[in-house]
């Protein structure tokens, strides 16, 4: 039976790292974070500037000489829609495609001609929170000029047409809390512009890519889903600074071996959520040089054996949870040290010992968790038959020895890493730009 944490509500805003973190696990609509300013601006929906009327009008008449591929594409649209209880589309009727409610038109892209010479090109799409049934037509590719589709908290279902990867300009894309489902959907990583993909609360299923994290994102969100297998080695190549997996099915370790640095992948992650799926084996001493991470979140998983100093480089964590594993060992020292921790949890494994260091550090702020161990003489720990009859350390690959600061805090030691690129999803061709089909890049340790 698999643990699910509460639910929780989304804030209105993210002052902290923990609010941020309960955010990214929400079933909340499109959030800025971090995004470029060219595209922060039409985040929640937020139009572009309005077009004058003068412009309007020409938009319109090019509209009603010819049926255009916009007013074509928005009516496929409307009719894949089976049920609209509060009449979102209820206006969208005649040529004027811009008048329409939740469609939102700009001047087109620099170098871009519309059809007809219009003025006004479909710009956008919102129609977060409609409550709309239905699909997701193949039309939707004839907006050629969409810069962003919002269509968050509806009951859209079926499969994500294959047609996106046309959508040259499309630089978000938000269908969470639907009911999409298959395969991950292959196409939006062939959309050349996309940085925000979220398909969070929806029912795809089956292995994540590996090419999912080689594709320029900044925020990719694939948390509540159906996916399974292991998490594909190219994460930590991914250049996103927020990646949640949280709630899905996925089994194996957590990849170990990465880049960091300005220009690698490791090196602009702010958040990433594992919690609540069947990871097993060590937690990787690797994690430890992430040198931008703030919120790590590894807890409701079967990991096992010794947590490694090396997560004691982590100068700018503020959330570190690791609590219902199967965790054991003493709590290293060095980890009490963290000077911007905020929530630190490693309840409910197996822990022999926690210092008194932890205490006067941690203990004393209200951010340290350590409920449900095996420590003796601290109170609400597991009984002792429970602690006694633990299986043991998870294996002498997971066993940490205790030491002094790790080398290569200060983010001058490097850490292996071997990606192949050049690699297919679901039979479209994928590869990393710049780097030859089938490359490896490769970063050693000192």
């Amino acid at each position: 039976m698999r643990r699910r944490p509460p639910s929780h509500s989304r804030a209105a805003a993210a002052a902290s790292a923990v609010q941020l973190l309960l955010l990214l696990l929400s079933p909340a609509p499109t959030s800025q974070l971090g995004l470029g300013s060219a595209i922060a601006a039409w985040i929640n929906g937020t139009p572009p500037p309005s077009p004058s009327p003068d412009a309007a009008g020409a938009g319109a008449a090019s509209s009603s000489a010819s049926p255009s591929q916009e007013y074509t594409a928005l009516q496929a649209l409307k009719a894949a829609v089976t049920e609209d209880p509060h009449g979102a589309l209820s206006s969208w009727q005649g040529g004027n495609v811009c008048a329409y409610k939740g469609v939102y038109c700009s001047a087109p892209p620099d170098g871009a001609a519309a059809a007809g010479g219009a003025s006004m090109v479909v710009a956008g799409i919102d129609l977060n929170r409609a409550n709309l049934k239905g699909t997701l037509p193949d039309a939707v590719s004839l907006l050629s000029h969409l810069t962003f589709l919002h269509l968050n908290s509806n009951h859209l279902g079926g499969a994500v047409p294959d047609t996106l990867r046309d959508l040259e300009y499309l630089t978000e894309l938000d269908l969470s809390n639907n009911a999409f489902s298959g395969a991950f959907p292959a196409s939006t990583l062939l959309i050349p512009s996309l940085v925000y993909l979220d398909l969070r609360f929806n029912g795809f299923s089956g292995e994540v890519p590996p090419e999912a994290f080689a594709k320029d994102l900044d925020a990719l969100f694939l948390n509540d889903n159906q996916f399974e297998g292991q998490i594909p080695d190219t994460l930590w190549s991914s250049p996103a600074t927020v990646i949640t997996l949280a709630n899905n099915r996925l089994t194996g370790p957590v990849p170990a071996t990465y880049g960091f640095g300005a220009a690698a992948g490791g090196g602009r992650v702010r958040e990433v959520l594992f919690l609540n799926n069947n990871l097993t084996g060590c937690v990787p001493e690797a994690l430890g040089f992430l040198p931008s991470i703030e919120v790590l979140d590894l807890s409701y998983n079967a990991l096992s054996g010794h947590l490694p100093g090396t997560l004691s480089c982590l100068s700018g964590i503020e959330v570190l949870n690791v609590a219902h594993n199967q965790l054991t060992g003493e709590l290293p020292d060095l980890l009490c040290d963290l000077r911007r921790i905020t929530n630190f949890s490693v309840a409910f494994n197996f822990f022999s010992g926690i210092s008194q260091r932890c205490d006067r550090q941690l203990g004393s702020r209200g951010v340290f968790d350590f409920v449900g161990n095996c420590v003796p003489g601290r109170d609400m720990q597991r009984p002792q038959p429970e602690c006694d009859g633990f299986p043991g350390e998870g294996g002498l690959s997971c066993l940490r020895i205790p030491g002094a600061r790790p080398a290569g805090c200060g983010g001058d030691a490097a850490v292996s890493v071997g990606v192949g690129v050049g690699v297919g999803v679901g039979g479209l061709p994928f590869g990393i730009p710049g780097a030859a089909a089938g490359g490896v890049v490769t970063v050693t340790v000192p």
